[in-house]
């Protein structure tokens, strides 16, 4: 497989990603559809580390990694209050953020 594959794998799931996050109210759905996007672009850097014969791009994915989990672990507790708070996950409930 060569570089124009990875790349328009890593395309389809980013467009994925970014239809799910324009399209859906699911607050679980929407920051799935962020680490969608974000694996899409780990994707692209691994292909091009590999392909290019550097090691940057891996570095970059670690890095990219990291902000994920933090990411996910800061969304999630976000969510949860929000949960706790409005009794729903749908955005379109949680217009005014005030109660």
């Amino acid at each position: 497989m060569g570089l124009y594959h990875f790349l328009g794998f890593a395309l389809i799931i980013f467009a994925i990603g970014a239809i799910g996050f324009f399209v859906r109210n699911n607050i679980i759905v929407l920051l799935m559809s962020v680490e969608l996007m974000l694996n899409a672009v780990n994707l692209v850097f691994v292909a091009f580390s590999r392909y290019l014969y550097g090691m940057e791009g891996q570095i970059y994915v670690f890095f990219i990694m990291a902000i994920a989990a933090a990411e996910v672990a800061v969304g999630l507790a976000i969510v949860v209050s929000l949960f706790r708070l409005f009794g729903s996950l749908d955005i379109s409930k949680m217009k005014l953020l005030k109660r």
